[in-house]
């Protein structure tokens, strides 16, 4: 099979998913680019994720009463589902359209609320945002179940446009009051104390003796505005587009300025978000139609643009997992991977403010990078784990000898594939040549093969190529 195509199926499912090991990018391979595009984009199509048995593993980690068991429980899911773009769109939409558990004080409502972007992820943007606006956790975080009429409160109609839509410049001070006033009176219904009851789900309510119904002028269109129309107005507007646009170039192509100097600064690639800004556009808001122009345009398959993005903690944490093979199947611990993609900087399910995290370089500094190598290099060296015994058994079964170069690139290749800078490359084949020859003849010797192997793999997981995207 070509090494091109590998190489670029590998790309495709890093971006649009977490990895993905040798055997599976063969696979995906053969069956051709363009079709697997289409599997991802239709992920019903696909096994859904075994919820009952993580039930089994993780008993209450669903609905629970504590963030770190839901957090757990929707980081098991990426790390075992099926449905990789599914669980990447859902991550991109919770990176957008945030909601922190530590305002909210309600796991089981932030849950419901990563469900519902789950449903919506490659739907319709208007009906996501129409959801976001009834979303009880998001009507606690934005406040606004204390927006009322003759009483506005701006904080839920300011970011649905500034960072939800269109993004600061393009909308007046009074288009955010405007906007407000439209939502008055989208609230949840009460709820019964903590105890005796335990938490239960919120449910959204609307009250109409609490609605501004006058006459409103919103983005120079009068009328008797609710908040529906507001987000209808909102999703067509060419501002929109190219936000949006934006943020899936962001996330998924290569890393951008972030979103506080969109206004001063272009585009990486202008015509790209010309291009999924009209798909945007042309398509009424379907998500599904601008991830298919997305993943199968030459600008997303560039090679200029292999590598270009630093790996969020997440992926960090997925990827390993996913590449060495563990936690495949539930198991206990899971919690414990939520508040290590923590210490490198991404807390599901509780993000730093409404802006979400800002991706790209700011990811990395002296303390997170050293929490991702280690990471990822204590599960690539342990030659126990299915997923690298299977980079062994490929390597070690290699026929002919082998050289220190050739056993290097086999590593990266098998662990990729990568193409790290020359300096790197001579660096790690000087260190092979220092443990002698490469023999496979005894089972001593395969022994001691097999600890070189993950030995290469942890200081591969230390190099620049590695933590990029």
């Amino acid at each position: 099979m070509a090494e091109k195509e590998i190489a670029l199926m590998a790309h495709l499912m890093r971006r649009a998913g977490f990895g993905a090991t040798r055997d599976e990018l063969e696979r995906l391979a053969a069956k051709g680019y363009e079709a697997v595009v289409e599997d991802l984009l239709h992920p019903d199509s696909q096994p859904p994720w075994d919820e009952d048995l993580a039930r089994r593993h993780h008993i209450g980690a669903r609905y629970g009463n504590g963030l770190p068991e839901t957090q757990g429980w929707w980081l098991q899911r990426m790390i075992s589902t099926h449905r990789p773009l599914e669980e990447k769109m859902t991550l991109f939409w919770h990176s957008i359209l945030c909601t922190g558990n530590a305002k909210v004080d309600h796991p089981q409502t932030v849950q419901k609320q990563i469900e519902m972007l789950r449903r919506h992820c490659l739907g319709n943007y208007r009906e996501l945002l129409a959801d976001l606006a009834r979303d009880p956790a998001m009507i606690i975080y934005l406040d606004n179940r204390d927006n009322h009429n003759g009483a506005i409160n701006e904080n839920w109609g300011r970011e649905l446009l500034e960072l939800f839509s269109m993004g600061v410049g393009n909308y007046t001070e009074r288009d955010v009051k405007e906007a407000s006033r439209a939502f008055t009176g989208w609230t949840h219904k009460p709820f019964p104390p903590l105890y005796p009851f335990q938490r239960y789900f919120l449910e959204f309510e609307y009250k109409a003796d609490d609605h501004d119904d006058g006459e409103k002028v919103f983005l120079g269109q009068r009328g008797n505005f609710n908040g529906d129309d507001i987000i209808n107005i909102v999703v067509r507007q060419p501002a929109t587009a190219r936000f949006i646009a934006r943020h899936l170039y962001n996330f998924f192509v290569a890393d951008e300025a972030q979103v506080p100097a969109w206004p001063h600064t272009p585009p990486r690639d202008g015509a790209a978000i010309n291009i999924l800004a009209d798909a945007y556009l042309q398509s009424n808001y379907d998500m599904r139609s601008v991830m298919r122009t997305l993943l199968n345009s030459d600008f997303f398959k560039d090679e200029a643009v292999w590598y270009a993005k630093v790996k969020s903690p997440v992926e960090v944490v997925v990827g390993a997992l996913r590449l060495v093979g563990d936690y495949i199947t539930p198991k206990p611990g899971i919690d414990d991977l939520v508040v290590q993609a923590g210490y490198m900087g991404q807390m599901i399910m509780n993000p730093p403010s409404v802006e979400g995290w800002h991706y790209g370089k700011e990811w990395i500094n002296s303390g997170s990078l050293s929490n991702r190598v280690n990471f990822v290099a204590n599960r690539v060296g342990d030659t126990t784990l299915p997923g690298v015994r299977s980079i062994i058994e490929r390597l070690e079964t290699r026929p002919g000898p082998m050289t220190p170069g050739d056993f290097v690139d086999g590593c990266l290749d098998l662990m990729g594939p990568l193409t790290v800078a020359p300096e790197a490359r001579t660096a790690l084949i000087a260190h092979v040549e220092q443990g002698g020859d490469l023999l496979r003849d005894t089972e001593e010797q395969r022994g001691d093969f097999a600890r070189r192997v993950g030995r290469v793999l942890q200081l591969i997981a230390a190099t620049r190529e590695y933590q990029f995207a």
